[in-house]
């Protein structure tokens, strides 16, 4: 294909993007917007241009819409992650969000129990994790993803190379599934959909469940729930396997023994030598497979053995907290299914 083709084809992907956020209005006013911010968007309009085929005019007049946001780096700087285990459990393990799940199973039983056929993930760990992420579609997120993404990727130091990536992502996305970018909102990081996916996990993960030619994760919940699954099947999730249990260290604490309290460890030790290191434990889990002994800090610490499933939740969100709030919400929704 010749370059001019592909000039043209990528045209006709942007320009109806172009027009339509043309009609939002002007961006904020060039005193508020931060020199490096005008500057990283002029050098990533070139290199992606250049990579992609993506017309250079086009592309312009599409970035030169997306808007600055000085509330996105705000709330980039407090996370939930952020808070003590208690506090932040209580935010998602609720009595409301519980029986909207149990709702939300029994709604879409039918994809749910495929979805655990195909990729062995139980129906109340999907069905927690879109309740944690969105409240099971009723909050998507208020921030147009591309003011996000240009935001923290021309502006915030710290991860500009990460969300410029997920940018980079979110225009190649845009151009595969017809997404309009007017109308594309998340939340203040860039994630999208029911189940809260990033640019390049959309890319990478999500998969046309109920089989109509798109891969929708805001208005199909047969593609939410496939993809979430196919998600934790992709990281390493074990069916009919345990998530985590909770657990008792000896009066004197686990050291030598490797701790995750600060972030996720991949789990490496088999729970035979925690047993014979002290480490007691309640429930079952397979004692010869890897795995984690972690801390969840609060008024009382909590103490938890995680295996590969707990890892698998952590890599939809790079927190303990996120991954045992998930698995709890799922505990209790599958309690309330049970009971119905």
């Amino acid at each position: 294909m010749s370059n001019s083709t592909r000039e043209d084809i990528a045209r006709r992907c942007l320009w109806p993007m172009v027009l339509a956020l043309a009609a939002i209005g002007p961006p904020v006013a060039s005193t508020e917007i931060p020199e490096a911010y005008a500057a990283g968007r002029q050098a990533f309009i070139g290199e992606v241009a250049e990579r992609h085929g993506f017309d250079r005019a086009s592309l312009t007049d599409l970035l030169d819409q997306a808007r600055y946001d000085p509330a996105i780096i705000a709330a980039i700087t407090r996370p939930f992650e952020a808070r003590p285990w208690p506090e932040y459990r209580a935010l998602f393990v609720t009595s409301e969000r519980i029986a909207r799940g149990v709702e939300y199973w029994a709604a879409h039983e039918d994809w749910l129990r495929r979805a655990e056929a195909d990729y062995g993930v139980p129906p109340q760990i999907i069905v927690a994790i879109i309740g944690v992420e969105t409240n099971y579609g009723a909050n998507l997120g208020r921030h147009r993803v591309i003011d996000s993404l240009t935001t923290l990727g021309f502006s915030y130091p710290p991860r500009a190379d990460f969300f410029r990536r997920e940018l980079e992502e979110l225009l190649l996305l845009a151009r595969e599934e017809r997404i309009d970018l007017t109308s594309v909102t998340g939340s203040y990081a860039g994630a999208m959909g029911k189940p809260q996916f990033i640019s390049s996990s959309y890319r990478a993960y999500a998969i046309d469940f109920d089989g109509d030619g798109r891969r929708d994760l805001w208005n199909s919940d047969a593609d939410a729930i496939g993809s979430v699954a196919n998600y934790l099947h992709r990281h390493g999730w074990r069916r009919d396997a345990a998530v985590a249990v909770p657990a008792r260290v000896p009066p004197g604490g686990a050291a030598p023994l490797p701790l995750a309290e600060g972030g996720p460890l991949s789990p490496a030790i088999p729970a035979s030598v925690l047993r014979e290191a002290g480490i007691a434990w309640h429930g079952h889990i397979d004692e010869e497979a890897p795995s984690t002994l972690m801390r969840l800090p609060g008024g009382v610490d909590e103490y938890w053995l995680g295996q590969a499933n707990f890892y698998a939740l952590t890599r939809y969100n790079r927190s303990n907290l996120y991954a045992m709030a998930v698995a709890q919400l799922a505990d209790e929704i599958r309690v309330g299914r049970l009971a119905r």
